[in-house]
């Protein structure tokens, strides 16, 4: 992922000399840098770039200094993180540019070597901030503990237009159930019940975040998880196999005769995205419903132990791609017409 930084400084010079020492950086996309002349330049450059990263910002300048634009930054995105560039190192300087949010604080001249490093560790922290921001967004579990404080800080305007955006987008959607758990967790302490629950979802759960997908809830027993951009479907078959192998080679729980095995039902298509729920209540959820979840979920409901099913439309998507063995037509729930269906196999 390409690096958004603004360089502010009066010192046209400098523009030269970082763009000749991270020309390889540039030239291989990995950092891209732009340039202001004052805190009210820079401002004026951020609204036209809003997904800026980092802030590289000298004190002294005219019309308005560094330290005033430090205050200007919490108020337009506290995402977007500083670094303040100043021969001004005096202890003042430093202590009124941390409390007004600068990260971390850089003497001149400047030391390319340790400027590189502190420009890595503070994309690291902001990539940080925009992923937790982006997991409260789409993980509601995670949004059920954050406190609306927190989330006003990690995102304001920014989270406020986000979390309530509703669209419609094309995806992949992945049903997950344990088969003949609930059958055990009748006759089982709870405490192991739990233990043991916990210990499949975070299997699944590793499998679907490797491959860039998003849990969406847990169901009882079941996870619904969502994958979204390029090859979404490609990605959600692979981490249906990855499942369904990591289960089925899990070592059984002393003290209780039970062998974890998957169903999962995949579907693709076009899916509305939004904060679902009730207001009264205070309680959204954002997640994705439409005909093609509620299809995914009947597949699931046709799996069998270790069975993987897909519809015709998928199939054709990926027919070529991975073994697949066609079961036939069904008749599913809501459905005029009888459905064929497929079983993805090794």
């Amino acid at each position: 992922m390409m690096a958004k930084i603004l360089v502010v400084d009066d010192e046209t010079d400098l523009e030269i000399l970082i763009k000749q020492k991270f020309r390889k950086e540039i030239r291989k996309k990995e950092y891209e840098f732009f340039f202001a002349i004052n805190g009210k330049d820079a401002l004026k450059k951020l609204q036209e770039e809003p997904e800026v990263d980092i802030v590289l910002s000298d004190i002294n300048m005219p019309e308005m200094d560094g330290l005033t634009l430090l205050s200007h930054l919490n108020e337009l995105s506290p995402l977007i993180q500083s670094v303040i560039v100043s021969a001004y190192g005096d202890m003042e300087n430093i202590r009124t540019a941390m409390n007004r949010g600068a990260f971390d604080f850089i003497t001149k001249p400047i030391n390319f070597k340790d400027l590189t490093l502190t420009m890595e560790k503070t994309l690291k922290h902001a990539r940080q901030l925009k992923e937790t921001l982006k997991a409260v967004k789409e993980n509601n579990i995670l949004k059920m503990y954050v406190d609306q404080n927190v989330l006003s800080f990690m995102g304001s305007r920014e989270f406020e237009t986000t979390i309530m955006d509703n669209e419609t987008i094309k995806g992949t959607v992945m049903f997950i159930d344990i088969c003949g758990f609930t059958a055990i967790s009748e006759n089982t302490a709870a405490d192991t019940v739990v233990t043991m629950i916990n210990s499949y979802f975070d299997v699944m759960v590793k499998e679907i975040v490797a491959n860039e997908g998003h849990i969406d809830k847990f169901i009882g027993d079941a996870i619904m998880a969502v994958f979204k951009d390029d090859y979404h479907l490609d990605r959600a078959i692979d981490t249906a196999l990855a499942v369904r192998s990591k289960i089925n080679n899990l070592p059984t729980e002393e003290d209780v005769d039970f062998e974890p095995k998957v169903s999962i039902g995949i579907n693709s298509g076009d899916m509305i995205s939004g904060n679902i729920g009730s207001v009264s209540l205070k309680r959204l959820d954002y997640t994705v419903i439409g005909d093609v979840v509620n299809t995914a979920a009947r597949f699931q409901d046709l799996a069998q132990e270790n069975q993987i099913i897909i519809g015709q439309a998928c199939y054709e998507v990926v027919k070529e791609s991975f073994n697949i063995n066609k079961i036939g037509d069904v008749v599913v729930k809501n459905k005029v017409k009888p459905l064929t269906i497929y079983e993805v196999l090794e």
